[in-house]
Order: C-alpha cells, then structure tokens, then sequence
C-alpha cells in the first residue's frame, strides 16, 4: 500500500514553524544548504523507527500549503497540544467506524494538517 515518503511544509517563518513541529511531534531538523532557508525533517514511527521524511522551508507561494495525515496514539492528546502550542483544530475527533480517528488542524504558519489514530474498535 503506497505511504507518504516525503512532504513539504511551507512557512512564512521557518524557525517559527520548525518549533512548533519540534515541540508537538518530536521532530527534528538538519539544515543542508547553508545558503538556503530549507530544512530536512527526520520523522520516527510510535515504535521509534524511522519514518517518512521530509522538508520545510520558505512558502514559494501564497496558496502552497500541505496535508498529511500524521499518526499519533492520542487524537484528543494532540489536540490539546496544538492548541497549547498556537495551533487551531479545523475539524474535531472524527470516527471512522473499524479504523480509527482522525482530526484536522492548522498549524502556526496556517498549514492544514490531519491527525490520524489507529483504533478498529472506533464508533
């Protein structure tokens, strides 16, 4: 089944948005190119395995946005640090039933991103 390899997340303020992700997920980020705002993304899985990567750098324009989903154990868990950290939920812990649950949010930087729980017993 094909599974998000790479993403992009535009930012109006690279160093602001690359502290919200740092703090919220655990992310971490490496600069490549010295002369260049862009910043790598190294991603864990929740067994702490490697995940998909990615890169964050300076928005190209003002309509570039992204959307993931990005697995975590705690829908509601994470709705509350988004909120803590800036952020804002677009759509509330939704149930699809046998699978699990997901959310949407903006981040700092107003990138639309989704939530995504495991959970077949979901209702």
């Amino acid at each position: 089944m094909p599974t998000i390899v790479h993403f992009d997340v535009p930012a109006d303020d690279p160093e602001r948005a690359k502290k919200f992700y740092a703090e919220l997920f655990g992310w971490k980020f490496e600069k490549p190119f010295e002369a260049m705002e862009y910043y790598l993304i190294e991603t864990e899985d929740l067994e702490g395995k490697a995940g998909p990567g990615g890169g964050l750098g300076k928005r190209g324009a003002p309509d570039q946005r992204i959307m993931n989903y990005i697995g975590v154990p705690s829908v509601e868990e994470y709705l509350s640090k988004v909120e803590k950290l800036g952020g804002k939920t677009v759509m509330a812990k939704t149930a699809v039933p046998g699978w699990g649950y997901l959310a949407i949010c903006t981040d700092t930087e107003n990138n639309t991103f989704g939530l995504w729980q495991d959970e077949k017993e979901a209702k």
